[in-house]
């Protein structure tokens, strides 16, 4: 493929397809048909009424779609790149142990191309199940923002990257010590200033450069404050993790004697282009969600990652009630096991119900925006992506359901009653996946990844992470006290 980030210069119409806009009147097309054409979406419609005025057209690949479901591409908004490599390394531990005993020493272990090497593994699964376009939760020195940057570059994938920013002092009054904070001097704004000046708007305007503020936790608030400030004045994006275990709150009453976000508010962290991942423990008795609200900030939701990690269950719907823009994220591999989005959405959709003890808390359609369009918002592109219409940028997922496990889907039978689309996308899975266009570029085709060889993306990551766990001295824990023989 064109590492550069050019347009596919081919024009492809997709038919017969059951189309999942996601626009704001929420229309789903029956019989659909999608054209693209130069990375944008060029018509969209009944297949009766576009195919005749195509077929004369020299040049455009028709391509069936029959029993096809046509959706955005998903948007996930809270991701670890890096972290792919450390799949089941890191298990049935609370969040403040898992960060300190697990997570960051081995992090602070990651040599020479050990980031591309994972960024690549990430991605890759990233685009067999669906996500086009992702937010780099933190983006550690050690990964190596060219390694990643290579990563996105050759792939084809639409990403934000969020450079870690952390003050020296960070957690230096709790009981969490951070192995990484012997890079910290690499993990500072101007550095961050850098890689946005290198790299935001590079491929095809494919990867911008975000800041990731590091968590307070007993760092001054002036240190935060200088993030923020810095972040707006340039409208540069910004994204942290914010009370995400049980414990994080009382360190924001103890520390700064304030609410969560009231502290958010008042170090300039808030805006339109922040993304607050997690958000298990707010305080809305003080105001967090309208601070939220009018500040145009988003959450991302990561409901597999809070459950895996003891952290607890975000008061999601309440948030939405409030008018708060929620998107959905994955976390990494350590604590949710994979980056399939299908999974998230269909864990999002009925932990709610089951907590609330009221099945309709959320839909399937709720959370579907929350993945699509909603995410896009949360990143200021949803003027470019997030819903398929007339001259949005091309980034498209086709799926497949197939198998007992979506039967008796048949897409001739919506409108008489059958099987609603949505629901089998929201409780589908990955595997359905069956096509990926980014900016028109087709990069999976018929469940295969088109431009990466997924062999030698795997044998890579079996070499980094034994050099990683030599390094570290951090290895899988037995947790279920297992004799092997």
């Amino acid at each position: 493929m064109d590492t550069n980030g050019s347009s596919d210069s081919k024009a492809r119409l997709f038919v017969h397809a059951t189309i999942i806009t996601v626009n704001k009147e929420r229309e789903v097309i029956l019989d659909g048909a999608l054209l693209v054409r130069l990375g944008r979406i060029a018509a969209i419609g009944k297949t009766a009424e576009l195919l005749p005025k195509v077929e004369v057209e020299a040049g455009i690949e028709v391509i069936d779609c029959t029993d096809k479901i046509i959706i955005p591409g998903l948007i996930n908004t809270h991701a670890h790149l890096a972290q792919s490599l450390l799949r089941g390394l890191a298990e049935d531990l609370n969040l403040h142990n898992w960060l300190c005993h697990a997570v960051w020493p081995l992090e602070a272990n990651y040599a020479d191309e050990d980031g591309y090497v994972a960024s690549m593994l990430t991605i890759a699964e990233m685009l067999k199940t669906g996500t086009t376009c992702f937010l780099e939760a933190m983006l550690t020195h050690r990964s190596g923002i060219e390694n990643v940057v290579t990563a996105v570059e050759e792939t084809g994938i639409r990403a934000c990257l969020g450079k870690l920013v952390k003050a020296v002092e960070t957690n230096a009054d709790t009981d969490m010590k951070d192995a990484r904070d012997r890079d910290v001097a690499s993990m500072s704004l101007s550095s961050a200033f850098s890689a946005h000046t290198k790299y935001h708007g590079t491929n095809n305007d494919r990867l911008h450069l975000w800041f990731a503020a590091g968590t307070p936790r007993g760092s001054p608030a002036s240190a935060h404050a200088a993030i923020g400030e810095a972040a707006r004045k340039h409208d540069i994006g910004l994204t942290m993790h914010c009370v995400e275990a049980p414990k994080d709150l009382p360190i924001y009453r103890e520390y700064y004697q304030c609410s969560p976000f009231q502290f958010c508010r008042d170090t300039s962290l808030t805006g339109s282009k922040s993304v607050f991942a997690h958000v298990v423990h707010p305080d809305p008795s003080t105001g967090d969600f309208d601070i939220m609200r009018e500040s145009n900030s988003t959450v991302s939701h990561n409901p597999t990652s809070n459950l895996k990690l003891g952290s607890g269950v975000s008061p999601i719907p309440d948030m939405v009630a409030a008018g708060v823009n929620v998107a959905l994220g994955t976390d990494g591999a350590p604590c949710n096991n994979t980056y399939d989005m299908f999974r998230e959405m269909h864990l999002a959709s009925i932990l709610h119900g089951g907590v609330r003890q009221e099945a309709a808390t959320l839909s399937a359609y709720d959370v579907l925006e929350f993945a699509t369009i909603n995410g896009a918002r949360a990143l200021g592109l949803e003027r470019e992506i997030g819903s398929l219409e007339i001259d949005k940028k091309a980034d498209i997922v086709v799926l497949a359901p197939r198998g007992v496990q979506s039967a008796p889907w048949e897409a001739a039978q919506v409108a008489t009653g059958g099987l609603d689309p949505v629901t089998v996308v929201v409780h589908g899975s990955g595997v359905d996946v069956d096509t990926v266009l980014i900016d028109g570029q087709l990069l999976v085709e018929s469940g295969k990844l088109v431009h990466i060889d997924e062999a030698v993306v795997i044998a890579k990551a079996k070499v980094s992470i034994a050099g990683i766990r030599k390094r570290s001295g951090i290895s899988a824990r037995n947790h279920m006290s297992l004799k092997y023989s």
